[in-house]
């Protein structure tokens, strides 16, 4: 178990539709949460290997220590017992209620009544396990409940949700809404109009009903231009660094049996949400090449649950921030963009990847909600935990694949092919970062694979550590400047002009 955890976790699932999609979810005793995989999509040609994922359940109880208890079921556990264990994982079964298995009169289903039991399941477990706070980690759907407690039923009430929740992880949630690429928002009025088997609750007015305090409902709906995704700041409000949103990238995997295909959502998405929908704007992102769900979705996923373990028990996290850039070609017809992939030393699966192919590369000309006020671009956000390095090391090890490339369109937006080489980038290297474990002060290195001797796997850094630039602030705060082009010329810069350097900022995390 990892030290200082001490917070439950609810899980909390996403959408089932109707009545026969809810009397489904409500058969299974962990609401899907327990299933994991024999699939992963890393053989050559796309074909599924066999790699043996156990489920998120079943890898904290074995990782962290977590308990899972059930006697008759978890809330007949909770009311016969009162020294609960703070590590401890509960499913919110909001659905139970709703399914007609049970002998009795079915409820309709609403996001407000399932974040309202929320509250009084965190409650209850604050009370019997002597936790602060717990952990939120849904799916989906799941998300919005989330969201909602957050949002409206704890400050409707006049508290703050700091009181309630530490951190809220996201896997794959419709933070925006769910839109579709086809039927110029026929498809969406239609939901929204008849919901059927409650769709409608994807759409922007039930969104704004229940992601809005009752202080501030406005009788006609959400003002034009409301944008559901975003979480608000200011005094008792959900801060969005405690949160981490998993967006999918894979829409070619998602069951189309359930009802809304990649056909109508459209390829930027992971079958179901698209991905500008899937974040919080301000929120921690990790982009991971997965469906929605299903046999190679998110949620049993090794990308997946790397990521929320980090997230939940790391002690580190790092911002990789480009800065000090200048694009080479100030031609308005010319668009700069690049490419990252993030990993960590013994896992066996990229954590973090934007790629061109995957629609979800970072522009740089126009960087938008990956702009830092700096005027920096923000590369990645990881969380790393010291507790975790292969045995035999002193270091936490991650790597960060950096590709630029130059697209160029002429009149009506069509691509120019006249100089292009596909698949070969303007810039493309990997930074290789050791940070030293705590116990000593702060220390770093780094270097750029095209400048390490030899396989990267045999790499020990040698040499002094990065100097913190900033040791006053308690933040770790180091440039690595970008390689020079191949030239020769000792003085020459990179592609990206002489100042050009990935910034990175380690702070403790917890």
């Amino acid at each position: 178990m990892s030290a200082g955890s001490g917070l439950p976790i609810v899980y909390v699932r996403g959408f089932a539709g109707g009545t026969s999609g809810i009397d489904k979810a409500v058969t299974d005793p962990f609401y899907g949460f327990n299933e994991g995989s024999t699939h992963v999509r890393v053989g050559s040609g796309d074909d599924p290997l066999f790699y043996q994922f156990e489920g998120p359940l079943l890898r904290l109880h074995i990782d962290e220590g977590y308990h899972i208890l059930v006697e008759g079921g978890q809330m007949a556990y909770l009311d016969r017992h009162e020294d609960i264990p703070p590590e401890s994982i509960w499913v919110h079964r909001f659905y139970d209620v709703s399914a007609d298995t049970w002998g009795a009169r079915p409820q309709d289903f609403s996001v407000e009544n399932a974040a309202r039991d929320l509250l009084a399941l965190i409650r209850t477990l604050q009370r019997k396990t002597g936790a602060p706070r717990v952990h939120l980690v849904a799916h989906s759907m799941g998300g919005l409940i989330c969201r909602c407690l957050l949002q409206k039923i704890v400050p409707d009430e006049g508290g703050d949700p700091c009181d309630y929740v530490e951190k809220l992880f996201t896997y794959g949630t419709p933070h925006g809404g769910i839109a579709f690429d086809v039927g110029f928002g026929t498809l969406e009025r239609l939901r929204d109009a008849l919901g059927i088997e409650g769709a409608d609750i994807f759409g922007p007015r039930r969104m704004y009903e229940y992601l809005t305090p009752a202080a501030l409902l406005e009788p006609d709906g959400p003002p034009d231009g409301w944008p559901a995704r975003e979480m608000p700041d200011g005094q008792r409000t959900f801060p969005r660094e405690k949160v981490m949103c998993v967006v999918g990238t894979d829409p070619s995997d998602y069951d189309v049996a359930r009802g809304l295909s990649a056909e109508a959502v459209g390829v930027r998405s992971d079958g179901l949400v698209q991905i500008e929908n899937a974040y919080v704007p301000g929120a921690h992102r990790a982009y991971v090449h997965r469906s929605h769900s299903g046999r190679y979705g998110l949620v049993n996923s090794e990308e997946g649950y790397q990521s929320l373990r980090r997230f939940l028990f790391g002690d580190l996290r790092v911002d990789a921030d480009l800065v000090g850039h200048r694009l080479e070609d100030a031609d308005p017809d010319v668009t700069w963009q690049a490419e990252v992939r993030l990993s960590v030393r013994g896992l066996p699966v990229v954590l973090h990847e934007r790629l061109a192919a995957h629609w979800c590369p970072i522009q740089l000309s126009a960087p938008g909600e990956d702009g830092c006020s700096d005027g920096a671009v923000r590369l990645a956000t990881t969380f790393l935990s010291s507790r975790l390095p292969p045995p035999g090391t002193d270091t936490v090890r991650f790597s960060l694949q950096v590709r630029v490339f130059s697209v160029r369109e002429e009149r009506h937006r069509v691509f120019a092919f006249r100089d292009h080489l596909e698949q070969v980038r303007d810039f493309d290297d990997t930074l290789v970062v050791d940070i030293g474990l705590p116990g000593g002060p702060p220390s770093a290195r780094a270097a750029w694979n095209s400048r390490i001797p030899g396989a990267v796997g045999g790499y020990e850094p040698a040499g002094e550590s990065l100097l913190d630039e900033d040791p006053a602030t308690g933040v770790w705060t180091a440039h690595v400047p970008l390689p020079p082009v191949a030239s020769a010329d000792p003085d020459a810069a990179s592609l990206l002009g002489g100042e050009a350097a990935v910034r990175l900022t380690v702070t403790p995390w917890g």
